[in-house]
């Protein structure tokens, strides 16, 4: 993910709905895959865009913390991007500006 965040973020912003526009695979996992499209409408959102819609329908059932300690998940209701939170992802934004 941060591979692609880096790559993201150097594409014209012309080329980026493209990276964006094909669902991926499942990972086998149903957080990741809703992480994913999390991911998907936070980037295409900060270019302007709405999300595509293969991310729509993806949401959790129950929150979900990927960095689960009591600071992180502080930090996380704290900070997370909407694009997660409506899914059930609760990720602060700087965990995204890793790359």
């Amino acid at each position: 993910m941060a591979e692609f965040l880096e790559e993201y973020r150097h594409e014209p912003l012309d080329v980026r709905p493209g990276l964006l526009a094909g669902e991926p695979l499942p990972v086998g996992d149903e957080r990741w895959d809703v992480l994913l499209a999390g991911l998907a409408e936070h980037l295409a959102a900060r270019d302007g865009r709405g999300a595509p819609a293969w991310a729509e329908g993806r949401v959790l059932r129950r929150f979900w913390f990927p960095f689960d300690s009591p600071a992180a998940r502080v930090d996380a209701v704290v900070h997370a991007p909407a694009a997660f939170r409506r899914r059930g992802v609760f990720v602060a934004a700087h965990e995204l500006d890793v790359a």
